[in-house]
């Protein structure tokens, strides 16, 4: 997520944090480093020029001149004007309205209008409790429709049929009828987008809109797109009154200009950010987060969010307590557990949230091949049967040729797997009783990971 940006603002970071003493002259060179790295993250320039304005004059104020830590102050200083820059704190969805509310969805095409919207569906089911209707108004594109209706049933929500051949303000009246007589709580309304904007593309939006009167209409947006991202904006800003936004593909390797300027060129909030291509892969816009994330401090709040949403508590539960009894640790155990890793989203994912010093000690671990790797595992224990799962000693040459050739691997892949779960079972076998407070002095004197004899985790 906006890696080259987060890549300089962080050293910048780094070296302000080691300023002794703050001066007209350093912070000028500071500055200068500042405006180079938003300007080449595709940040708008009345954006960079505002932004840079209001850091210097709080930079050369009595704030940071008259503090015990300046370099720590001028820091706090740059996370928080970042954080204005996108908008203070959370704003999240609007639903006060006489059942069903509805959300008006705009962008272009390509921007991941449909599958924002059914990720969104999901979002109001889990999160709001509502329940929701999606219909699509985009009678031009290929397959938008099937689309919307596939990922409509992979969020758990209801799709409204509509075909090509309808015009979209009579697919919009006849969904938003049905709404009202089947008591839906929200009806999101899927737009038609273009590659480009086009008058026609504006009038039909602005025609939806007279109708429809939605309490939401949300601008989603490519955060990918850089300088694209605002003339856009501005063009949607100046055709409807926008009540939100929509940054999606902020997982991608962006340069992040789009999420620090669309906020300022449309007056409207971010109110959500795609964070990955999985249908839960919404998140609520968070700005003094994103903040802290762009200028490489991470994100330990989202990051414990994750792994607690992705957690199975009870599957937890029952390994501690089989393992307190002193039950064996099985491979359908270390199975789960390569499992429960997938469900918290995948290492890249988890890394993203980490500050940059500690994701830089990690720098020379290739991502990818960690993220394969953890799929191979969970390849080599599914192409085992029940038993030998459970009794993995019955495991010898000839079954682990089958096992190999079930999974499409070598069996020196299959040994490496045995190897491992053997070192984790030993470290659960010592967490019996009282074994685990006497482990974990001893790995207290241990250096780094899997360094003097600790065992190596499945992920």
């Amino acid at each position: 997520m906006a890696s080259a940006l987060t890549d300089k603002l962080s050293r910048l970071v780094k070296e302000m944090r080691g300023q002794a003493r703050i001066t007209e002259s350093n912070v000028q060179d500071m500055l200068r480093e500042v405006r180079m790295a938003l300007l080449e993250a595709d940040v708008a320039l009345p954006v960079v020029r505002d932004f840079i304005a209001r850091v210097k004059e709080k930079a050369l104020g009595e704030e940071v001149i008259g503090s015990l830590k300046p370099g720590q102050t001028l820091v706090s200083i740059v996370n928080r004007e970042l954080a204005a820059t996108m908008g203070q704190g959370v704003s999240d969805i609007n639903l006060a309205a006489q059942p069903p509310a509805i959300i008006l969805m705009a962008g272009l095409q390509g921007a991941g209008k449909t599958t924002t919207t059914a990720k969104l569906a999901k979002h109001l089911i889990e999160k709001r409790k509502k329940k929701v209707l999606t219909v699509s108004g985009d009678v031009y594109r290929p397959a938008a429709i099937e689309q919307l209706k596939t990922v409509t049933r992979q969020a758990g929500a209801e799709w409204f049929p509509s075909t090509p051949d309808q015009k979209p303000l009579d697919i919009a009246r006849a969904a938003l009828d049905y709404a009202k007589k089947h008591y839906f709580d929200v009806l999101l309304v899927d737009t038609a987008g273009r590659l480009a904007i086009d008058e026609a593309l504006m009038k039909e939006i602005k025609d939806l809109h007279a109708a429809l009167n939605p309490i939401e209409t949300l601008f989603v947006v490519d955060a990918m797109q850089g300088q694209d991202a605002i003339n856009t904006a501005k063009a949607f800003k100046e055709a409807l009154p926008l009540t939100g936004i929509v940054l999606t593909k902020l997982d991608g390797d962006s340069r992040g200009g789009a999420a620090l300027s669309v906020r300022q060129i449309t007056g409207a909030p971010i109110k959500f950010a795609g964070v990955s291509e999985k249908i839960d892969g919404l998140e609520v816009f968070d700005a003094e987060r994103h903040a802290g994330r762009i200028l490489g401090m991470g994100d330990i709040v989202a990051l414990v969010e994750q792994v607690t949403a992705g957690v199975d508590m009870e599957a937890a539960q029952k390994l501690a307590a089989k393992v307190k009894s002193g039950d064996g640790f099985d491979l359908n155990d270390f199975l789960s557990q390569i499992q429960q890793m997938k469900q918290m989203g995948g290492l890249s994912s988890l890394m993203d949230k980490l500050p940059s010093q500690l994701t830089a000690k990690a720098g020379a671990v290739d991502m990818d091949k960690a993220e394969k790797d953890i799929k191979r595992k969970e390849g080599i224990i599914q192409s085992m049967t029940p038993l030998e799962r459970r009794k993995p000693e019955l495991i010898k040459a000839t079954r682990k040729k089958r096992i190999a050739t079930g999974a499409g691997v070598h069996v020196q892949e299959v040994n490496r797997l045995l190897k491992e779960f053997e070192q984790m079972q030993g470290m659960m076998k010592k967490m019996k009783g009282g074994g685990l407070m006497k482990m974990m002095k001893r790995m207290g004197g241990m250096k780094g990971l899997g360094g003097g004899g600790m065992p190596k985790m499945p992920f």
